[in-house]
């Protein structure tokens, strides 16, 4: 089962029809995809859940259905255990974004979290889930696939927030400060954190 979040209601790929309550269920291969799309968006529906025939096919099938952005991001703890968060679009979120030329999604990850708030000296401890989320640029909607890594740092200087990203503060939130910070976050972000 995968969840691909349009806003904050999920798209639930499954191979398992249930009985819709709060959600509609919708076969994957004969779903147009906009149509759900704009029906999580205009009705109180919960979510809508994609029935396929194989849990292993379920996301490739998916992912063909819109372009990807593959991007990279980091749950980034300090020497207190504290956590970076960045606050972007009046929303609190964690650092990351798309994969430029060749490098490697670690490498993504690592230059994204650097460049949206001034924290160097990262190391990669484990990967972590990888989330969906359908968003919408230039009137046409897309894919983000952003592979998340856990890492750590001994970074002890002053935060920068990237401003021409949109980031307007960068924080160590400990962890009733992250409580906090999760409920003015994304669903994709509550489920890493």
């Amino acid at each position: 089962m995968y969840h691909i979040f349009v806003n904050d209601k999920p798209i639930v790929l499954t191979t398992k029809v249930e009985r819709e309550h709060g959600f509609k269920n919708y076969l994957l291969s004969k779903a147009h995809i906009g149509k759900v799309i704009k029906e999580l968006n205009t009705t109180a529906l919960k979510s809508v859940r994609l029935i396929g025939n194989k849990d292993e096919k379920l996301l490739k099938k998916f992912l063909k259905l819109l372009p990807n952005v593959v991007a990279g991001g980091g749950k980034v703890y300090n020497q207190h255990g504290d956590v970076l968060f960045i606050y972007r679009n009046e929303k609190w979120d964690l650092p990351k974004g798309k994969t430029e030329g060749k490098e490697s999604i670690e490498e993504t990850a690592i230059r994204e979290v650097e460049e949206e708030t001034g924290v160097t000296g990262l190391k990669i401890t484990k990967a972590l889930d990888t989330t969906y989320h359908i968003f919408k640029r230039n009137g046409k909607h897309k894919i983000k696939v952003t592979y998340w890594f856990e890492m750590t740092t001994d970074f002890n200087g002053k935060l920068y927030p990237q401003e021409k990203e949109g980031i307007t503060k960068v924080a160590w939130l400990n962890k009733a400060e992250q409580a906090e910070a999760l409920e003015n976050s994304y669903a994709n972000i509550k489920i890493l954190v």
